[in-house]
């Protein structure tokens, strides 16, 4: 199965989504919520208006997308199910300097985004292994 990346971006004014492997994919929008779907309606789009031999090698069969966020924009995607308490926690990183790269006042270091990239996916691999 192929895998689209697309790329999720915050500038001074808005968010843009692109793929990274598939030229012809892009979206935009006042969130990152909002330019994600708008990258996915592209792409549906994209896909049906082309014909299957102008379509790129990547879509001609099943395909998945995973998304590649900046801090700032994974920050405001996900804020309604990590607070910055929550994120704090996990991360060990206090709720202010989170504000901070959540609206783009600051741009977290190296060590900062691998810190809450390493502590979400701990919690990722803590809810896989969760059964009820």
């Amino acid at each position: 199965m192929q895998k689209i990346i697309i790329t999720v971006g915050a500038s001074s004014d808005y968010f843009g989504a692109y793929a990274e492997n598939c030229e012809g994919i892009y979206g935009a929008g006042a969130t990152a919520e909002e330019a994600i779907k708008d990258a996915q309606k592209g792409l549906e789009l994209f896909i049906n208006s082309c014909e299957r031999k102008d379509l790129p090698a990547i879509l001609h069969g099943e395909y998945s997308i995973e998304y590649k966020y900046d801090t700032q924009s994974f920050l405001n995607y996900y804020n309604r199910i990590f607070s910055n308490v929550a994120l704090e926690r996990i991360t060990g990183i206090n709720q202010k300097l989170l504000h901070h790269y959540s609206t783009g006042l600051k741009k977290p270091r190296e060590m900062q985004r691998k810190k809450i990239e390493t502590a979400l996916h701990r919690l990722g691999n803590e809810l896989l292994a969760v059964r009820l």
